[in-house]
């Protein structure tokens, strides 16, 4: 009896270190490999822009500004940055093409097949809410007017949050829709859809906010005035 005794505690000592190295992991070397990758991806694009390796090809855009055409995305590449100042000045995130989880572990995620940044349909992405990073961590917070900023080297592109944060599950993928049926918008346009799981450690459902583009400006000529302080 006393053998059997000391071999299931024994046993139960190396689960619960499993458990916790298992956590220690997912709450904390994910989040400092996640935000390394992070850093290089954005070092990346400041050193590809710097060298002016972003396409320039000009096509009409709103009456705010022409906006530029970046080509085709690579999947797995980082194209933009992005900046939303309710969660802080000093929040910024690299925007990737592709939704996989090896992309989504380097930064946010830019839905294949979803508009272009900038252009008419819907610019769609996702981000995790917890683990990596927590990129969208306060993603509740968010509220309508809030400004979400993108920059891919050469503009900026300043949306304005309409509608959110909405609840919904994860097969509504109309949400991602040129014209999403829920948003409130009724005719094509130049949007912005962004998504996290919910609840926060779990993933039974999602979080939607949709944005409309509402100003593009020449980076050239200084940071727009949502995100200066």
């Amino acid at each position: 009896m006393r053998v059997i005794v000391r071999t299931v505690s024994e046993l139960c000592i190396t689960v619960g270190t499993l458990i916790v190295l298992f956590v220690a992991y997912v709450l904390f070397w994910t989040g400092v490999r996640a935000d390394g990758a992070m850093s290089d991806q954005i070092d990346q694009l400041h050193r590809q822009w710097s060298q002016g390796s972003v396409p320039k090809k000009d096509t009409p855009g709103e009456a705010t500004a022409s906006v530029n055409d970046p080509g085709p995305y690579h999947y797995g590449k980082a194209f933009a940055i992005m900046y939303i100042p309710r969660f802080g000045f000093t929040w910024n995130k690299p925007v990737l093409e592709g939704t996989g989880r090896d992309v989504l572990a380097k930064g946010l995620a830019h839905y294949q097949g979803t508009a272009q940044l900038g252009q008419e349909g819907n610019f769609s992405v996702a981000g995790h809410r917890r683990t990596y990073g927590d990129p969208f961590l306060d993603f509740p917070e968010l509220r309508v007017g809030d400004a979400v900023v993108l920059t891919d080297g050469t503009t900026w592109f300043t949306y304005r949050i309409d509608k959110g944060p909405y609840k919904t599950v994860p097969t509504d993928v109309e949400v991602i829709d040129p014209v999403p049926r829920k948003s409130g918008y009724t005719r094509p346009g130049r949007y912005l859809t962004l998504t996290t799981c919910d609840p926060e450690w779990g993933h039974s459902h999602r979080l939607i906010v949709w944005a409309h583009l509402d100003s593009t400006q020449p980076v050239d000529t200084g940071e727009p005035a949502a995100l200066r302080r």
